[in-house]
């Protein structure tokens, strides 16, 4: 009887497979409330396991605490303001509010969903026009999306750019990196496997049978396309 597939063995859960413990704990995302309006002042600065970039405690008039992604360039003791026409470092504004040319990150796909986009080290994105439909980003990706403009964002660059550029040396470094992120690695291809590992595997790095898969098919099998409609290049 063949063994159960890697996703099989993650899906029922294990010491292996579960995540280390406030890995993600740390909140980074805006309050649900857009049409607050308060100032900040940064406190410090946290290293949360499940973030590449700093994490920046924030205090408020209210006396109330929360955590952002920290800019590059910002100390302790900077003020930030939430709400206002204010373009300081790390500042929350409404996309229309920003102008062109001005590096944004944490964005706000939907109005109050806590920002979704632009989080990673070193990452920015640009507002390349306002229109009456909205406003245009342009992400790290090079592409161009179409925002509300109520959507809220930080002004500035995430901090902590440049931290892959120091060499892994090895090997299990980078599986520590990636376990940290709960994430397995290395991961092998199926045609690489056994048959007794793999549907796909034991024929000398090619499938030996089509990728397509029926919906109904048992957890062992349910490999490559499932449910599929078409496969291959369209003509």
């Amino acid at each position: 009887m063949p063994r159960k597939l890697r996703q099989q063995r993650r899906g029922k859960g294990s010491n292996v497979y579960r995540k280390l413990p406030h890995t993600f704990d740390a909140n980074v995302k805006y309050s649900t409330d857009q049409g607050s309006k308060t100032i900040g002042e940064v406190t410090g600065f946290v290293n949360s396991t499940g973030h590449t970039a700093p994490i920046m405690s924030v205090i408020y008039d209210d006396m109330t605490e929360s955590t952002l992604l920290a800019p590059e360039g910002i100390s302790v003791g900077d003020k930030i303001y939430l709400g206002y026409r204010s373009y300081t470092l790390g500042s929350v504004l409404r996309l229309s509010d920003i102008p062109k040319g001005i590096p944004i990150y944490n964005i706000e796909f939907r109005p109050g969903d806590g920002g979704r986009l632009v989080r990673a080290a070193g990452s920015s994105a640009f507002i390349t026009a306002h229109n009456d439909r909205g406003v245009l980003v342009k992400l790290p990706s090079k592409a161009t999306i179409p925002l509300d403009g109520s959507c809220r964002a930080q002004l500035g660059i995430v901090s902590g750019g440049g931290f892959l550029e120091q060499p892994l040396v090895k090997a299990g470094k980078s599986y520590y990196i990636y376990h940290a992120l709960n994430r397995t690695w290395p991961t092998n291809r199926g045609v690489k496997m056994s048959p007794v590992d793999h549907p796909f595997g034991g024929k000398q790095h090619h499938k030996g049978k089509s990728s397509m898969t029926s919906r109904n098919a048992p957890p062992g099998r349910k490999v490559g396309h499932i449910a599929a409609r078409r496969v291959g290049r369209k003509k």
